[in-house]
């Protein structure tokens, strides 16, 4: 069988395409206007509580959250504009129409199917390079409470490492590997868990035998004294890789960022089942937009006037949310270690596919 001969027509095909992203994003766009505001509520009072943030800071913060609700709600949209899209054509007997003409219930929804996975392509590129941008910028400015902006998008910040007793507290890294550069250091100097002293430098650089941090100050707790101690070396048993890889934020960095993230935390000895996990996500989650149509597909089957088009619908929505469920509550089990990283990421994906078809198939009985 030709591929061709899947769809019912190139006319026909066209039609359900454009009425199905006509909806898909109608609802989408209604979603993030409604949830961008409800999240304005809580957020902005926040913005607002540092001192000289204004409208200004209030429209950067939305550019930054919109991205994270268009990616999270794209799918629930796709299942949304399916349903939509099956309930028009099921009332207006087009539906009826395309099966008497001896079409299966496959290829009625091999257009919806095609334009889903266009979908999920431009899900997975606009997650892997604007979304994963958004919320680590977004992060890193909810961590100094929406004041200052960093400077560099890609920098690390605030990341703690522990030196033997002393306690390291790094406000921005940058670089990897020897080419790792501190900013913003504190050195919590300590014996036998009391302070002794605390050293405050403002840049820091890997050199042969530690970290060469300047220009320094030394505070001593004991006489409240303190002393410039220009450059100096500290921190001689702390690898680079223990502040640049002290906390990956998986959803911050795109897929080959994360990819290169575990491969670096593996050679190093670190755990990555639940970044593993993650990673394989990166994937899945766009590519949940084309099991919607399946899901959404019981509004499509069925005699409109038989008064059950509203329960179809119901049902559909049903288990579109039981998907998104399944498929939190697998990747949290995957990352706290109880399922393996590709079962997380995989199984609902390939559970509700099955769970979908079934229904297909008896509907279309």
């Amino acid at each position: 069988m030709k591929l061709v001969s899947f769809f019912p027509s190139r006319t026909v095909a066209i039609y359900m395409g454009r009425m199905f992203l006509l909806r898909t994003f109608a609802v989408l766009a209604a979603l993030v206007l409604v949830l961008q505001a409800l999240d304005l509520l809580s957020e902005s009072g926040d913005i607002l509580a540092f001192p000289g943030n204004g409208d200004a800071q209030i429209w950067h913060y939305v550019s930054l959250r919109i991205p994270q609700i268009i990616a999270r709600f794209l799918p629930f949209s796709v299942l949304l504009g399916t349903i939509l899209t099956l309930i028009t054509m099921n009332q207006n007997s087009e539906i009826v129409a395309l099966k008497g003409s001896g079409l299966s219930a496959h290829q009625v929804l091999a257009p919806l199917l095609v334009a889903s996975l266009g979908v999920a392509v431009i899900s997975f590129v606009f997650s892997d390079h604007v979304v994963a941008r958004a919320t680590a910028t977004l992060n890193q400015w909810q961590k100094v409470n929406y004041g200052k902006l960093p400077i560099d998008r890609g920098d690390r910040a605030n990341v703690w490492v522990r030196d033997g007793d002393d306690l390291i507290e790094v406000a921005q890294i940058r670089g990897r590997g020897t080419a790792t550069r501190l900013g913003g250091i504190t050195l919590y100097d300590r014996t036998g868990g009391n302070l002794v002293a605390i050293l405050r430098a403002d840049h820091g650089r890997r050199v042969a035998n530690g970290w060469l941090v300047g220009p320094a100050t030394r505070f001593e707790v004991a006489h409240g004294t303190v002393t410039n101690l220009g450059s100096v070396v500290v921190a001689k048993d702390v690898r680079p890789d223990q502040f640049t890889l002290a906390s990956v934020d998986a959803d911050g960095l795109s897929f080959g960022a994360l990819k290169s993230a575990i491969g670096d935390l593996s050679d190093a000895g670190r755990p990555t089942k639940g970044l593993e996990g993650s990673l394989w996500h990166k994937l899945s989650g766009p590519l949940s937009a084309v099991l919607m149509p399946l899901l959404g597909a019981v509004a499509a089957f069925g005699i409109a006037r038989s008064g059950k088009l509203f329960v179809r619908a119901v049902i559909g929505m049903g288990l579109g949310f039981a998907f998104f469920v399944a498929d939190n509550f697998a990747l949290a089990m995957g990352n706290l270690g109880v399922y393996p990283p590709f079962l997380a990421a995989w199984a609902p994906f390939l559970l509700f596919f099955l769970i979908g078809e079934a229904v297909l198939i008896r509907s279309e009985e």
